[in-house]
């Protein structure tokens, strides 16, 4: 894979400083860069050491069979203890933990005395069902207070919870089942999705009659009411267990490195990847970059992650980095439109959310049907605004601290993945002078680099490839069951000399740095198009669209092309007040010529297609191949994992 000189011509010179007041009463200060870079283990250290250890951890890093690395290994924690007990027996027991809202309306606002009651006896039931240290539970639920319950009780007795999407098929849980062995399955009837049911017991039956034989138990949570099938003797009510065991359950300690959880990365083909996360030095990383991204208060904030607990966004800043910090938050079973357009921000002003973290696509969406939505609300509350899940465009970016953010809440574009467990690149909100579209720096004690091919730094004003040049607390500890494909997707492509110690781990993504050395991000080395020769970033060519004010979201794929070997293919949402302004052919015109004008002549779409709807999987990701299939003439590949699988219907027939 070689290194992608990328094309590097739409340029951003708009920049938002901390306001003072902000400054001065920052969590974070510019003293943490200074104290991580003097000495990067002593400053993990001293954030591990913010948590509760069982017994205290002597040792830092062992690195010495790299890329396995052991964070913190002498020391024995629980997580779980550290995301309730200790906060109860700090005195904060009465302070609210979840504001629960489910879809139709219901609520139901959890503190923490009342969540660590519930998990104590939620562990108990997990040991009575013969659930022990290692073993494996998959968790198939919507977003409900059972999902943080059920996974906060696998943790607080050592097993490994292994969570699945709700909007899996069963086919994709039954894999995961088998990949991980799980003895145990935790789902619920049903769940509540854009005003209605939608089933999740049905797709485990299937899953198990298909496979799955290590599962022997199923805890059914009752929440939807619909019809199900009952196995006896597998299948068990939640409800009826938990009543019949113990309320009282101490959490002991565990290794630092004992499996936390396995969580499957999304869009895989044929065996599933579990990327294995452990326990101490996750939790480190994840209730740090929580803390001081966030800028957390945790008397007086209300965070609010939108993220389903089936992505890793959910276990990091939804389950373990706000509840280690003792926050108070939001979590929304439903989807952003229903049962009106304007349920987030009805949401953000009943609970006085002040922290919200969510999706460019979801921000992209509040831009096409119009402001009119979220001004009827009062968001005054809202004081630190945060995007994740890939490259926000800088004009959605102006658009959320603008219309979102009232004109002056700072915006953190943060960049991570599944593999790294939580932040590695975001601007602290104190501390650095922002600009709209750049994810700009790595956090604290996160060495992150941009190379080319040979491993040499691109420096200042190029494209290359982004990796992490040092070990991390929450990284990835494998691949579940598969370590040669662990060192063969992650340490192969920068492996000086041999030398293990010296491996660089390699995202994935394509990266710049601009004139001062902020990073921005270019999507997928697989997202970069050959033009005649010139690389290009589907990420800078969508957000050059996304910057005209007709375009509320825009989605760009690079398509053979017999003359320049590919060709740019755009696809285009217009906002809702100016899809009636032009014909389809006029607004395609203006947008070819727009996107020349930003970045230049070869990156002018050959076709710019305006479309209703972009295929979405059910967490936000745009499937750029099925497009790539359509602008190519192909027959559309599987479509099971989106959201509406009737969208590539209409847009190939748009194409055609």
């Amino acid at each position: 894979m070689n290194a992608p000189q990328i094309e590097t011509l739409l340029h951003e010179n708009r920049r938002f400083a901390p306001s003072p007041e902000f400054a001065a009463q920052a969590v974070a200060t510019p003293e943490l860069y200074e104290r991580a870079a003097e000495d990067r283990l002593g400053f993990w250290a001293e954030q591990a050491r913010a948590l509760h250890w069982h017994t205290k951890f002597e040792q830092v890093l062992d690195w010495t069979n790299a890329p396995f690395a052991r964070w913190f290994a002498d020391g024995r924690i629980n997580v779980a203890y550290n995301c309730l007990d200790r906060h109860v027996l700090a005195g904060h027991g009465d302070r609210v933990a979840l504001h629960w809202e489910g879809e139709p309306g219901d609520s139901r606002s959890i503190t923490y005395a009342e969540l660590t009651a519930e998990v104590k006896r939620a562990a108990n039931l997990l040991t009575a069902l013969g659930i022990r240290q290692g073993d494996r539970v998959a968790i198939y639920l919507p977003m409900i207070p059972e999902a943080v319950i059920a996974m906060l009780a696998v943790a607080r007795i050592g097993a490994v919870h292994s969570v699945v999407f709700g909007g899996f098929s069963s086919d994709s849980l039954r894999s995961r089942i088998e990949d991980a062995q799980a003895k145990l399955v935790i789902t619920a009837d049903g769940g509540y999705r854009k005003g209605s049911v939608f089933p999740l017991k049905p797709a485990v039956d299937t899953a198990l009659a298909r496979g799955g034989e290590s599962v022997k138990r199923v805890l059914v949570v009752k929440r939807g009411g619909n019809e199900i099938d009952w196995t006896e003797g597998r299948d068990l009510w939640w409800h009826e267990e938990l009543a019949q065991v113990d309320a009282d359950h101490e959490a002991k300690g565990f290794e630092a490195e004992n499996p936390l959880f396995i969580l499957y990365t999304s869009g895989t083909t044929g065996k599933p990847k579990g990327i294995l996360h452990t326990s101490g030095g996750y939790l480190t990383q994840a209730s740090f970059t929580h803390r001081a991204v966030f800028d957390l208060h945790p008397e007086t904030d209300v965070f609010w992650c939108t993220a389903d607990i089936g992505w890793v966004t959910g276990h990091s800043y939804v389950v373990y980095g706000p509840l280690a910090n003792g926050a108070t938050q939001v979590m929304y079973e439903g989807t952003p439109d229903t049962p009106h357009p304007g349920r987030w921000w009805e949401i953000i002003e009943k609970y006085k959310v002040s922290i919200l973290y969510t999706a460019p696509t979801a921000i992209r969406s509040f831009m096409k049907i119009g402001r009119e939505h979220p001004q009827r609300f009062d968001l005054s509350s809202l004081r630190v605004l945060g995007s994740v899940g890939e490259p926000i465009n800088p004009e959605a970016w102006i658009w959320y601290r603008d219309i979102i953010g009232g004109g002056k809440t700072p915006v953190v574009d943060t960049w991570w993945q599944t593999e790294t467990g939580a932040i590695m690149i975001s601007a602290l909100p104190g501390i650095t002078e922002a600009k709209p579209g750049s994810a700009q720096t790595p956090i604290p004690g996160i060495a992150i680099d941009v190379l080319d091919d040979n491993g040499k730094h691109v420096g200042n004003g190029n494209g290359g490839l982004l990796v992490a040049t040092e070990p991390w607390p929450a990284m990835l500890r494998g691949i579940w069951g598969d370590p040669e494909r662990f060192i063969e997707t992650y340490w192969e492509k920068f492996d000086f000399e041999g030398t293990p110690q010296r491996r660089m781990y390699f995202a994935g993504d394509g990266a710049r740095l601009d004139e001062d050395g902020d990073i921005w991000l270019l999507g997928r080395v697989d997202d970069v198009m050959n033009v005649s020769g010139h690389r290009l970033s589907t990420a800078e060519i969508e957000s050059a669209l996304v910057s005209h004010p007709i375009v509320a979201e825009a989605a760009v794929v690079g398509a053979s092309d017999e003359t320049t070997g590919q060709a740019v293919v755009a696809f285009v949402i217009l906002r809702a007040k100016q899809s009636e302004a032009q014909t389809n052919d006029e607004a395609a015109a203006l947008l070819r010529a727009h996107v020349a004008e930003q970045i230049g002549a070869i990156a002018r779409p050959k076709k710019v297609y305006i479309v209703t709807e972009l295929p979405k999987t059910r967490s936000g990701k745009i499937m750029r191949r099925l497009l790539q299939d359509v602008a190519e003439g192909r027959e559309v590949g599987d479509t099971t994992t989106l959201a509406d699988t009737s969208v590539m219907s209409v847009i190939t027939a748009t194409v055609h």
